[in-house]
């Protein structure tokens, strides 16, 4: 097979037209020929950097159809949140899974298996199962060392993680929110090589002069790419791109291709922008990938210009795998696993008696996964805390769905509904089921569809319900990812006539009980001070 094009020859910063011949899944000749203005770009694929493929809400089998569309060959894709729901089985199922279509998944080991001991998870991932898999080529890095206090203070079990890591010789992921300074010049020392949890530039440019690479996350709900961008003029070869969580609805529109196309609007050398794009991913991580060299793997897009990027074929292994905004991977059969066991709700489960009318309130931030603690005031009806929508401080619940237990209950401000709840079974990172809602008896409704469908997500006003059910593991859908997309982008949208300020809602819902991330949450066991790794009380003395 031989293809013609405007070659992007990145490393050293050219753009001539080639001949590319193609034999077995490798580009085993490219000679130049004469200029041709009308060919396509012919250009190395796009690498998500960091990515949860489960937050898509799809299998890795489905997610790989919708992300080579916007020619994304490959991920650096860590299972921490089918881990955290079943255990070691969760990881073989991501494995396999993604073994079944023709993309390339660089799966990670969950390295924070359950995230914290604050909350209760479906699963754990030892030491021992560490060693296990980083013993195994499917495994290529140690995926998020989100255990930061651990890790400064050179706690035992996470220096073991750490140290099989260096065994094998794979690198270490880190997730250090905020962490500057002395704290992070320790951090570092312990062996994690890159971060995605940069808000600031500051922040993220201290990590890079400690030699951090740093992602820059554009996600469904995080979104720190315009703060992030600038550091990529100085560091090219310290950036990369990457989504790290993404609904099915906007992976259905763009993926790192966006990001390119941002940064090139930008001003960004565009050489720079492809270098984060689709180089530093494969040198970070020894990733078996094409960069358009003979002898490569054929993996690599053709582009309509170097602006928007608007792809017209991705190729992998030599295949194509989508053409025109066409996917040509077939949709395969998903098998179901799970790890569900609560019963059904009643209202008064929902109920917090209260001490004042003064409470610490979860502050959510449209584009950030940060909350900050504020005060606000709630209404009092017959001694019960109630939601007090007309301030927009509502009621949040986090329910166990490993075991019966009694749902944890906070306050939080800026989700905007005025009727009804919203739910859903998608909260990192033990993915028990996490509500918003105005009255208790929403708030039931909308956690026991979930139940009854053994995992979703979900919404209800008045008499109007709508669930998308998620049956693997209670966090994605084995169905068609074009159908998954169409009905999320449904329900959605009846959120947002439900009140529903916030972008992506039911993102950012998702991201309401991940205690590693501060200032509060709240974990089925309760609220949560992510600064100080301590429980709060609700209402202040």
């Amino acid at each position: 097979m031989q293809i013609q094009g405007q070659f992007v020859d990145i490393p050293n910063r050219e753009i001539y037209c080639v001949s590319l011949s193609i034999a077995d899944g490798k580009i085993t000749k490219l000679e130049k020929i004469e200029t041709d203005p009308y060919l396509s770009f012919l250009m190395p694929g796009f690498i998500d950097a960091h990515v949860h493929v489960e937050s898509s809400m799809l299998v890795p089998s489905e997610f790989a159809r919708l992300a080579v569309v916007h020619g994304t060959v490959a991920t650096v894709s860590d299972p921490h949140e089918i881990a955290n729901v079943c255990g070691m089985e969760g990881v073989e199922y991501m494995i396999e899974n993604g073994k079944q279509v023709p993309f390339k998944f660089y799966f990670g080991a969950p390295s924070c298996v359950p995230a914290t001991p604050f909350e209760t998870a479906g699963g754990e991932i030892n030491s021992a199962d560490i060693e296990n898999l980083m013993s195994r080529p499917e495994i290529h890095y140690l995926a998020e060392m989100m255990n930061w206090p651990g890790t400064v203070n050179r706690d035992e079990l996470v220096m073991e993680k750490i140290r099989i890591s260096k065994k094998y010789g794979k690198p270490i992921d880190g997730h250090a929110p905020g962490l500057k300074g002395e704290l992070a010049e320790k951090y570092v020392s312990a062996g994690p090589s890159t971060d995605h949890e940069c808000f600031t530039a500051e922040e993220a440019l201290g990590k890079l002069k400690l030699g951090m690479k740093i992602a820059i996350r554009e996600g469904s709900a995080a979104k720190n790419f315009e703060a992030l961008i600038d550091l990529i003029d100085d560091y090219p070869e310290m950036i990369m791109f990457c989504s790290d969580d993404k609904h099915p609805d906007n992976l259905a529109v763009s993926h790192i291709n966006e990001l390119a196309a941002r940064a090139v609007a930008r001003g960004k050398d565009i050489f720079h922008v492809l270098q984060a794009a689709c180089l530093n991913p494969i040198a970070h991580y020894s990733m078996n990938l094409g960069q358009l060299r003979e002898g490569d793997p054929a993996d690599f897009i053709l582009v309509k210009d170097l602006k928007e990027f608007q792809v017209i074929s991705t190729y992998i292994n030599g295949a194509k795998v989508a053409e025109n905004g066409k996917t040509l991977i077939q949709s395969i059969k998903n098998e179901i696993i799970n790890n569900f066991h609560t019963s059904l709700k009643k209202p008064e489960d929902f109920q917090l008696k209260a001490s004042g009318s003064k409470v610490r309130v979860i502050e959510a931030l449209d584009g950030q996964l940060i909350t900050p603690e504020i005060s606000g005031e709630i209404l009092l009806k017959d001694g019960f805390a109630e939601s007090n929508p007309d301030e927009d401080i509502l009621k949040i619940t986090v329910v166990n769905r490993y075991e019966d237990a009694r749902p944890a209950v906070a306050f939080i401000k800026n989700f905007g509904l005025k009727t009804g709840a919203i739910a859903s079974s998608v909260g990192h990172d033990s993915h028990n089921i996490i509500s918003v809602g105005i009255d208790d008896e929403s708030i039931c409704k909308a956690v026991n569809l979930i139940i009854e469908a053994k995992g979703g997500v979900s919404a209800v006003s008045g008499d109007q319900e709508e669930i998308l059910p998620l049956p693997v593991g209670g966090i994605m859908s084995a169905s068609d990812g074009y159908e998954v997309a169409a009905a999320y982008t449904r329900i959605d949208k009846l959120a947002k006539e439900m009140g529903a300020t916030l972008n992506s809602p039911f993102m950012t819902l998702s991201f309401m009980a991940l205690l590693v991330i501060p200032d509060l949450k709240l974990s089925d066991k309760g609220l949560f001070n992510g600064q100080r790794f301590e429980f709060e009380e609700v209402f202040f003395e």
